[in-house]
């Protein structure tokens, strides 16, 4: 017991009592006041996020008069995010949660308001900058899903983690259908209609910072290394943020197993789903049939979250793994052999790539941070996410590349392709990371 940081803090305090700063009763009372917050501030920036995105695209165009250039506002979007999950964790690393979580909420208020300022001003520039921003807040919102495992015990990490990521369905059901409404109110105030939801997001946003700043008390990080200290664990992985992180990577399979799988899950998820409403429309589908198959891969992204958590927990990381690249590989194949237009099969194939990706996000989360040493974690969590992110973006990118030259078809062949590599993470997974659901020591 004496080195294992990276276990559940519940397991460090366990035994002891006297003088100890974090005995499990506070630690249980700690993370349900985590858990609470996290899931409101979640739902918060989740609003504010997709709100301003629903119609980002639509605002470029209007200023730029261009479509292509219009794309380019969702590629930063994505690229900042990805920046920002890197430099938040390492702040969080050295402060703890609460000063990352809520500086990364202000930036996305922020970048949030700058697109505002972008359709007053009509700068494609000032829209771009504002943009990327805003990426922030899914950085934030992806964070938010480690700060959840902090405090966690061992058998309920997993149920934790997808808890948060639930949350994320009430910002992605409500947001985009908060848009005409916030229009509306920025035309009364003499504002274009388009940089209405962007004013909506900046409140709903700049409110997820304040909840943050004001109830993620205790900072369930610091908490967690108190209570390590407390055992008196000891040990630390020496050297730059990155070097630590290509260190952990090599020696803990877990690690390397959870960020593969979780990128190329996102990858798989981007690149198909980007492009669906393209297949549809060129089938002669309208935008009503296309809203409700997205809003259909949304729902399988999110609402079964809480299943999934619980499966994780009780059938064992690598198991999930696996059945969201199974899950993966149906949903390619049936949206890659429907016709184009709307159909039930388009609509089944979009809905288990959500959930697909899912198992494996909530499955490879919970992975790598309970397989990293606990004074390495915050690093390994930004690269992740980093990681995640920037191949996500050159997957979107490859997707339109693949789907204007060779079809849909080739481009769920090419989404098949990165699904394989999934699936070898979750069998290498499965031989190296020990008993299903079971405490992964530190060192």
């Amino acid at each position: 017991m004496a080195g294992r940081v990276s276990g559940g803090v519940t397991d460090v305090a366990r035994g002891f009592g006297g003088g100890i700063r974090w005995p499990e009763d506070r630690i249980e009372q700690a993370q349900r006041r985590t858990l609470i917050t996290l899931v409101l501030t979640q739902s918060l920036g989740g609003v504010g996020l997709t709100i301003g995105i629903a119609v980002a695209a639509l605002l470029a165009e209007q200023i730029t008069g261009s479509a292509e250039l219009a794309g380019l506002v969702q590629t930063m979007q994505v690229l900042g995010a990805a920046v920002a999950s890197y430099f938040l964790a390492r702040l969080m690393g050295r402060r703890g949660r609460r000063p990352g979580l809520v500086l990364g909420y202000l930036l996305g208020a922020a970048g949030s308001a700058l697109c505002v300022a972008a359709g007053v001003m009509e700068s494609f520039l000032v829209l771009m900058i504002g943009a990327a921003l805003l990426g922030s807040t899914t950085a934030t919102n992806s964070q938010s899903r480690y700060a959840a495992t902090d405090l966690a015990r061992p058998d309920r990490r997993a149920r934790s983690l997808s808890l948060v990521v639930w949350a994320t369905t009430v910002g992605a059901v409500a947001g985009p259908n908060l848009t005409g409404w916030a229009g509306g109110i920025a035309g009364d105030f003499g504002l274009p209609r388009l940089t209405g939801p962007f004013l909506f997001g900046t409140i709903a946003i700049g409110a997820a910072a304040l909840v943050m700043a004001l109830f993620l008390r205790p900072d369930p990080l610091l908490v967690a290394r108190e209570a390590a200290l407390d055992r008196g664990a000891t040990g630390a992985v020496t050297g730059t943020s990155w070097s630590r992180v290509v260190t952990v990577v090599r020696e803990r399979p877990g690690v390397a197993t959870g960020i593969a799988s979780l990128a190329l899950a996102h990858a798989v998820m981007v690149s198909v789903m980007v492009m669906t409403p393209l297949h549809m429309h060129h089938g002669g589908a309208g935008l009503e049939l296309i809203g409700l198959v997205i809003s259909v891969h949304v729902l399988g992204m999110f609402a079964l979250a809480p299943v999934v958590g619980w499966a994780t927990d009780r059938f064992g990381r690598p198991a999930v793994l696996a059945a969201g690249a199974g899950t993966l590989f149906l949903s390619v194949l049936l949206s890659g052999s429907s016709p184009g237009g709307a159909s039930i099969q388009i609509g089944m194939g979009l809905f288990l790539l959500g959930l697909g990706w899912s198992l494996c996000t909530v499955a490879a989360s919970t992975l790598l941070s309970e397989s990293a040493p606990f004074e390495a974690r915050t690093d390994v969590q930004g690269a992740a996410d980093l990681v995640m992110g920037l191949v996500a973006a050159a997957a979107g990118v490859v997707a339109g590349l693949v789907m204007g030259s060779f079809g849909f078809v080739a481009l769920n062949i090419f989404a098949a392709l990165l699904v394989t590599g999934v699936a070898t993470a979750a069998e290498i997974a499965r031989r190296t990371t020990g008993r299903p659901g079971g405490d992964v020591p530190a060192r």
